[in-house]
């Protein structure tokens, strides 16, 4: 019974001593990593404004989009849509237009809907309050979190994947963190390291750090400058995540209809709602030997495009439109790439 509890005890001394970030040390840690951030962190374009339309422009399209893809696209929107107020003039087809490459529409979509809102219901102005931004399409937690921060300062904290990695290894975290609770622990531990004051600086440097040094295989623990307030022993293997769902394989047929020198199109009321995309084909109408095959990637599923010419129908349906150029509608970029290959195989452009 003696052994059981002196172990026990040696135990719960040895959780205690895990979490090294302790509120007596806190600053020692924000001081450590802002000296760090003035020195190596990011310069980047949305980090030069504290316009909340700008930082919800980069919010959007920062989501599962890699940093260096976003940046020109970013760059070419707020040119096309400066300010809400552009934006919630713009057409469904424009906005889709401007967005495309960047994938996952439906946060174009929600983000044109967002400024309708802003316009429309609130005059024009963005809220400040956490509570009435998640009620407005596409932002989540997350995103309002990232908006009140950058934007207005708030001392609120992000988690997002940079600082989800961060925080998992600081605090040597073992629970998934794409589970509930998970999430709720990272959260929580966010939420005590934020500082009073500064944010905006603080949250952009627990990015970076993410971004920059304790990034997912080979973290640069030498030169982090976290280091000695950091738990984890063994931090390439965090953060935990629960097992990757299989990869489903799908085979969509469409066809390829040519009519003097024009290109039949129909308008997708499904996965890219609103875009153009090649008529899709019933699998029985799909026969001989196709004329074009890629494949893509699409959330769980790797999608096989795959194309076979058809004559030119007598009649088309509703949702469908002949163009003589694919230039200036929008396309998804699967269906964009195999379209500009057999207008360029059938010498039309």
């Amino acid at each position: 019974m003696f052994s059981f509890s002196v172990a026990r005890l040696v135990l719960d001394v040895q959780r205690c001593l895990r979490i090294v970030i302790t509120r007596q040390n806190l600053r020692a840690f924000h001081r450590s990593l802002l000296n760090w951030y003035r020195r190596h962190g990011r310069d980047l374009p949305w980090r030069r404004t504290r316009d909340p339309y700008r930082i919800v422009v980069s919010e959007f399209m920062l989501q599962q989009t890699q940093v260096a893809t976003v940046i020109p696209y970013y760059n070419q929107w707020l040119r096309r849509f400066p300010n809400f107020a552009a934006l919630a003039r713009g057409c469904d087809a424009d906005v889709l237009r401007t967005w495309q490459g960047l994938g996952y529409y439906a946060r174009a979509r929600n983000l044109h809907v967002t400024a309708t809102t802003i316009v429309n219901g609130c005059c024009g102005r963005f809220p400040r309050s956490i509570e009435q931004m998640q009620q407005l399409p596409g932002i989540g937690k997350y995103t309002a979190h990232a908006v009140a921060t950058f934007a207005f300062d708030q001392p609120v904290p992000i988690v997002e994947a940079n600082t989800a990695r961060v925080l998992s290894r600081l605090f040597n975290r073992r629970v998934p963190v794409d589970s509930n609770a998970g999430r709720t622990t990272l959260w929580n531990d966010a939420a005590m390291l934020v500082p009073k004051s500064n944010v905006r600086m603080y949250n952009s440097a627990l990015t970076d750090l993410g971004a920059l040094i304790c990034v997912p295989r080979q973290p640069k623990c030498g030169i982090c400058p976290a280091k000695k307030f950091c738990a984890a022993k063994d931090p390439e293997t965090l953060p935990v995540r629960r097992p990757r769902l299989r990869v489903r394989r799908l085979r969509e047929n469409h066809a390829l209809m040519l009519r003097q020198g024009k290109m039949l199109l129909e308008q997708s009321s499904t996965r890219w709602r609103g875009m153009w995309i090649l008529p899709r084909l019933q699998t029985k109408t799909a026969t001989g030997r196709p004329i074009y095959t890629s494949a893509f990637p699409f959330t769980h599923h790797q999608v096989e495009l795959v194309v076979y010419p058809l004559p030119a129908p007598k009649q088309i349906a509703p949702d469908q439109q002949w163009f003589a150029s694919i230039d200036h509608i929008p396309m998804p970029s699967p269906h964009r790439r195999a379209a500009a290959y057999l207008l360029d195989a059938a010498n039309i452009r």
